[in-house]
Order: C-alpha cells, then sequence, then structure tokens
C-alpha cells in the first residue's frame, strides 16, 4: 500500500492533467484492468464525496478501475453508513488517505442556508435529514453574519461543511481514530471549483 504523502500527489498530479485537459492516454480502464480486478482491489486512495453529477471523482483526479473508493452523497455528509464505508476501505482494503471532497456552488449546502433563513414544512423527511446533519457547521456562519444572504456566504459555509465533514471522520469512530494515531491513516479535506476544474486541499496535516 502506498503512502499517504503518495497517494495525494497521485491525487493532485491527476487533478492537474484533467484542468490541463492532458489525461493520461493509458488510463487503466480497459479489459485487461477489468479483469485483474475481478479477484480484488487495492485502491490507494477513499474519496467521500457529494452527488453532483458534476464532480465525478475518477474523472477529475484522472484515476481508472480499481483506483478509488469512491463514496458519494448530497452535501459530502457523514452519517453512519458513510463511516462504515471508510472503516471498511481503512480496514479490509488498507486504504491510508481519505479525502473529503467538497465543490463549489453545492446544492445541498446553499439548501441549508435557505432552511435556515426560512424554514419550511414542505421538505421531505429524508432531504431534511442531509440539511440536519449540514446545519451545524454553517448556523455559527450566520449568526456572525447576520445581514449577509446566503449567496455571499456560500463560499464560507461550504468549507465548514468539508471540515466538519472531515473531522467526524477523524474523531466519530474508535476505528478510524486509532488508524489515525498510529498514523496509518489520514482524513484531509478539498474543494473542487466547477469552474475551474481545480481540486484544492485545505484541511488536513
Amino acid at each position: 500500500m502506498i503512502s499517504t504523502s503518495e497517494a495525494l500527489k497521485r491525487l493532485q498530479d491527476g487533478n492537474r492533467r484533467f484542468v490541463e485537459d492532458s489525461r493520461n492516454p493509458e488510463a487503466r480502464i480497459g479489459e485487461a484492468r477489468r479483469s485483474a480486478l475481478v479477484d480484488g482491489q487495492t485502491p490507494f486512495a477513499t474519496i467521500l464525496g457529494c452527488s453532483d453529477s458534476r464532480v465525478p471523482a475518477e474523472i477529475v483526479f484522472d484515476q481508472g478501475l480499481g483506483d478509488l473508493f469512491v463514496i458519494r452523497v448530497a452535501g459530502n455528509i457523514v452519517a453512519p453508513s458513510q463511516i462504515g464505508s471508510v472503516e471498511f476501505a481503512a480496514g479490509q482494503l488498507g486504504v491510508q488517505l481519505v479525502v473529503v471532497l467538497g465543490h463549489s456552488k453545492c446544492g445541498a449546502v446553499h439548501a441549508t442556508l435557505e432552511e435556515l433563513a426560512r424554514p419550511t414544512e414542505s421538505r421531505s423527511p429524508n432531504l431534511a435529514s442531509i440539511v440536519d446533519r449540514i446545519r451545524p457547521s454553517v448556523l455559527p456562519l450566520m449568526e456572525s453574519q447576520p445581514e449577509a444572504d446566503s449567496d455571499s456566504i456560500m463560499p464560507q459555509a461550504i468549507r465548514a461543511n468539508i471540515r466538519a465533514a472531515a473531522n467526524q471522520l477523524r474523531h466519530g469512530s474508535e476505528i478510524l481514530e486509532k488508524l489515525i494515531l498510529q498514523n496509518k491513516l489520514q482524513v484531509v479535506g478539498a474543494e473542487y471549483s466547477l469552474e475551474t476544474g481545480v481540486v484544492e486541499f485545505f484541511d488536513g496535516p
């Protein structure tokens, strides 16, 4: 298994190729690679990202089949099922790097800001469960900037939500916390720009 620093560099290099539109022509996505993965997988990083169709992790990091263990959920929130998936990747597959990948103009964060500004009774319980998990990370921002509208506070709210999710993974599981203390796991936060295609890593060692 590769080190966290090497895994991070591999992601950064892949994103640079994506942005420059110089993607690897030898990307491992063909029949030979598919056949090689039948009996097992050895992904080098776990990505907990948003379900937004504009942010497919394998593409924005220019990776192939079997390279990334990807978990996608609206708002890149952390719930028990996401924690369990990260535990599986770290404990069973030996993945040592976890990236919480948010993105600009996140609809789930925007919906949360709108809900805090104008509560509604029409939201489904399932959507409300997503909003409720984002709420604690963005509420302090709204309280500290009562005159700000949702559009102006969005960039800060997106970053706050990413940081909160990364911290939940670091401290919300005995299994993950133990691996982190043993230097066998690293959790970092990152934001993908819909406008430029660049992934900025900003939260983590």
